[in-house]
This record gives C-alpha cells, sequence and structure tokens, in this order.
C-alpha cells in the first residue's frame, strides 16, 4: 500500500515489469524558511517519491533533486521511461544493480538513489532485516546529527536557533559577507558547537585561514567545501595548515572522487543524493576509511525517507548531518524517532519508514 501523500502531491505515474511494479510521483518539499547558502536561495525542493512492489510488499524511495545538481521532474520521469527492474532477482547484486542504472544514461544520481533506496527497503522487509543491520551499523554507535542554520537577518538567524532545541550540534551556513557577525548573532544565544558549510564561497586563502583560527575559538568542528571545489591548490594548503578538519562536499560525489580528496581533504561529506543511493555511499565510506579520510553524512532537503536510508549508514561515519525533517513543513511520511540529538533506528525491515500520523 503506498503512503498517502498530501494534496500537492501529482497524479502517480506506473511502469509495468513481469515482476516487479515500479511507480513515481513527482512531490514539492516545501521548507520552512527559505534556504539560503552562498550562491543561491530556495523555498522548495523539487523530489521524485518512488515505490517498488514485489509479491505484496513495498519498498520506498526518494529522489531529492536540488536545482543547482541539474535534476528535475522532467529528467527523472526520462531517465524513469528507460528503466527495467524485470530482471533483478533476490537477493539483489547492488553492483549490478548501479552498473545497469549507469549504463542507461550517466550522471543522474538523485534518481539513481530512489531506486537503490527503495531496492533496499524491499529486501530488507522481504527479508525481514533492517537496513542498518545488512551494513554492519551497530545502532549505539549513531553519532549526533546537526541542524542546519542557513544564511539570514539576525532576528531570523535567533529564531532558527531558538527552534533548534532537539538537536545538540548547529550547522551554520557561510561564505556571504556577513560570515563573522552571523556567527556572533548565534554566539549571542547558543553555546551549541558548530559545523561550517561555506559551499566554496570563500576566495582569499590567507584570509580564510585567519577567519579558520577565529572559527576553532568560537567552537567550531569542521568546515565544510570552504574555497571551490577545482582549486585543489588553495583547499590543499588549506587542509595542510588549518586547525580545523576540512571536509570535500561539491568536490566529491561518487566512489571515484574518493581517491581524489586524499591529501586535498582531511574528510568528505557524502549525500546519498549524490552517490546515487546506499550502496556506492557505503563503498565510498570503506574506501575513506582505507585512505585515513574522516567521513560526515549528509543530506539534501529530504523527507524521512531519505533520512532513514542516510541514518543506517551513520552509525559508520564521524559526523552526520541529517536535518531533512526538521528543515521541510510537509513530510508526508511519520518523522523518524530522534532522541538525544540522534535518530534512533529500530528493528523494523527495510528503512523502518512509517505513514504519517
Amino acid at each position: 500500500m503506498l503512503v498517502s501523500l498530501e494534496q500537492n502531491a501529482k497524479p502517480i505515474r506506473m511502469l509495468n515489469t513481469k515482476i516487479m511494479k515500479l511507480t513515481y510521483q513527482p512531490y514539492q518539499l516545501n521548507l520552512k524558511y527559505p534556504f539560503t547558502i552562498a550562491h543561491y536561495s530556495r523555498t522548495h525542493t523539487p523530489l521524485i517519491l518512488l515505490q517498488i512492489e514485489h509479491e505484496g510488499i513495498t519498498g520506498f524511495g526518494e529522489a531529492s533533486m536540488v536545482p543547482y545538481m541539474g535534476e528535475n521532474f522532467e529528467t527523472a520521469s526520462i531517465f524513469l521511461k528507460k528503466v527495467d527492474v524485470s530482471w533483478l532477482k533476490f537477493p539483489l547484486n547492488f553492483d549490478e544493480v548501479i552498473t545497469y542504472l549507469d549504463c542507461i544514461t550517466p550522471g543522474h544520481p538523485a534518481i539513481k538513489a530512489a531506486i537503490d533506496i527503495a531496492l533496499h527497503d524491499l529486501e530488507g522487509k522481504i527479508f525481514a532485516i533492517p537496513c542498518y543491520k545488512s551494513f554492519g551499523s551497530q545502532s549505539d554507535k549513531m553519532p549526533v546529527t546537526s541542524i542546519t542554520i542557513g544564511m539570514d537577518t539576525p532576528q531570523v538567524i535567533v529564531q532558527k536557533v531558538l527552534e533548534a532545541k532537539q538537536c545538540k550540534i548547529l550547522k551554520v551556513k557561510l561564505g556571504g559577507q556577513n560570515d563573522k557577525a552571523l556567527i556572533e548573532t548565534i554566539r549571542s544565544i547558543s553555546n551549541l558547537p558548530l559545523y561550517v558549510d561555506a559551499n566554496q564561497g570563500w576566495t582569499h586563502l590567507e584570509k580564510s585561514l585567519d577567519f579558520i583560527y577565529w572559527l576553532k575559538e568560537q567552537g567550531v568542528l569542521l568546515i565544510e567545501q570552504p574555497m571551490p571545489k577545482n582549486d585543489i591548490t588553495s583547499n590543499s594548503w588549506l587542509t595542510e595548515n588549518s586547525p580545523i578538519p576540512i571536509i570535500g562536499d561539491e568536490a566529491v560525489q561518487r566512489l571515484g572522487d574518493v581517491s581524489k580528496a586524499s591529501g586535498v581533504y582531511h574528510g568528505i561529506n557524502i549525500k546519498l543524493m549524490k552517490s546515487a543511493g546506499m550502496h556506492e555511499a557505503h563503498q565510498m565510506i570503506l574506501k575513506a576509511r582505507d585512505l585515513n579520510l574522516k567521513v560526515l553524512i549528509g543530506c539534501m532537503s529530504e523527507t524521512s525517507c531519505a533520512t532513514l536510508a542516510s541514518a543506517a549508514l551513520a552509525p559508520l561515519c564521524d559526523w552526520a548531518d541529517l536535518d531533512g525533517p526538521f528543515l521541510t513543513k510537509n513530510n508526508p511520511y511519520g518523522d523518524p524517532m530522534f532522541r538525544s540529538g540522534k535518530w534512533v533506528l529500530t528493528d523494523d525491515p527495510g528503512l523502518g519508514l512509517v505513514k504519517k500520523a
């Protein structure tokens, strides 16, 4: 049975297969506040909510298609019309699955992630295994997750921080003209540890390093993508000299990018919507460990579906930034359990996704 969705969901499209049935529908995920980072702002995110049914059991997936990644309803629909899942057999070989999806067309990681997530959820339900256990994650190793404070006026920043009482770490979007003032505003009302994401917004190397030392004094624990992703020299220099871990974000998309991050960053940020799903994200974690890279698992604007998919991998990571359900106002699914600043993994099979109450 499909999860009951809200009125702004568009009509369901269906793709029939011999063994499985794949259905999907566009969905506009509305944000509580305009989401502003270094180079753009938005008030909603287009999604594809996807289901794969097999013998009466349904797996749920999600594609969060943030504009800068180049995917949208049209590109996702065109891709899905080329997908045939009739050849799949359980237990699934996810190496074959991702190879097949990549052979259809390169790119399009978010819609590939939706298929991957739905198949993991489906397989977990078929074999009565929680997804996180299939990856060797331990629920007691779950890291605390941050909640993002986007750029805004001081008054709205204060309001956002006051509303983030359920979290124990704040993530701050920087890269604008008032970075220091933004941090000072937060520090005027909160002493919680901070993550910082510059979204490639810093350009002056020496000034950036001076600012990083100041951020260290303000309780910042890590910095994502300070310089433009193609400026390897500057990012490497900052990593070598920074007292705070520097994390590659936009520079790290899929598995092949992990090796390139070695020596350039202290760690990487893995997002399922960039990695084409849970399987490759897990491979990226393993590769990062081989290279002694730290791992932050992050997200786009996402519902509980993709949040739980990432949470299944989070215990294998050093840090988590999985705040989708906190930043949106029309999550079509029930909120996952959240306790002491952490997502709670249950023994429910698959993702553990539940209907909206």
